[in-house]
């Protein structure tokens, strides 16, 4: 599987600048991919003001994001704000070329933020399934949690899409390659860059990890597209040669 992660700026809460920019830097791409993956939130940067940019599955973005790709011929990633019955959710979707459209509402809410009081957590971790691979998104502060992502359902690629600050980023890149390991999976990780009006910067590090931790893609920090191709051929092999998966512990998630 070719994947490819968008690292670019965002316009505070301004869904139609920043689908503008992230279309022109996709067509514009001569590069081919089977999956793309966008930033946390992006269609605004992280914010605390939902109801400013708040839509619908039937909205704007997600008529766009069917769109883009239906023209790139590639499955999208990547979480913006949705309302639902007087709700609002940092979701995440996919959306493929044929127009299906599959969501996880992400879990862990970044107390620190106060994420928690405008926004209602996720219940249920989702497994995407395309072109026989099985996809696990996540979104950032999640990425904290390792429990909830714990690799029972034997899925292929972990996806956390982030608005991840540049104070924390020795963390970021601790914790994704600590996921590729005792996962036994490829990593994705894309975080933006810039900074937001709350004068957070960001600086990316966006990457691509294989299941031992090895560097695919190393963290950039500039603006752009990257393209990598994922084996899974040699996920399987690197599984059956060290069988780490097999002996995890068994448990049970409570609520």
């Amino acid at each position: 599987m070719k994947v490819a992660i968008l690292q670019t700026d965002l316009v505070w809460e301004n869904p139609i600048y920043n689908r503008l920019t992230i279309e022109s830097k996709v067509l514009s791409s001569d590069k081919k991919f089977d999956l793309l993956v966008l930033p946390e939130m992006f269609t605004s940067g992280f914010t605390m003001n939902p109801e400013r940019v708040a839509e619908t599955m039937q909205d704007e973005t997600i008529q766009w994001l069917k769109s883009l790709a239906k023209q790139k011929k590639t499955a999208i990633i990547g979480s913006l704000v949705i309302q639902e019955e007087n709700q609002y959710y940092n979701r995440l979707v996919f959306v493929t070329p044929k127009g299906t459209v599959q969501h996880y509402n992400k879990r862990h809410l970044f107390t620190l933020a106060g994420e928690e009081k405008v926004y209602t957590k996720g219940a249920e971790k989702v497994i995407f399934e395309y072109k026989d691979w099985k996809i696990c998104p996540q979104v950032c502060y999640d990425l904290r949690f390792p429990v909830f992502v714990r690799n029972v359902e034997d899925y292929d690629l972990l996806v956390y899409v982030a608005n991840w600050p540049k104070i924390r980023t020795q963390a970021w890149d601790a914790l994704l390659k600590a996921r590729a390991i005792e996962n036994m999976t490829f990593v994705v990780g894309v975080n933006r860059v810039g900074k937001d009006v709350n004068g957070h910067d960001y600086i990316g590090h966006s990457q691509v990890l294989d299941e031992l931790g090895n560097e695919l893609i190393a963290p950039f920090e500039e603006n752009g597209i990257q393209v990598v191709t994922l084996s899974k051929k040699k996920l399987q092999d690197s599984r059956n040669k060290f069988n780490f998966l097999n002996d995890k512990d068994n448990f049970e998630l409570l609520d």
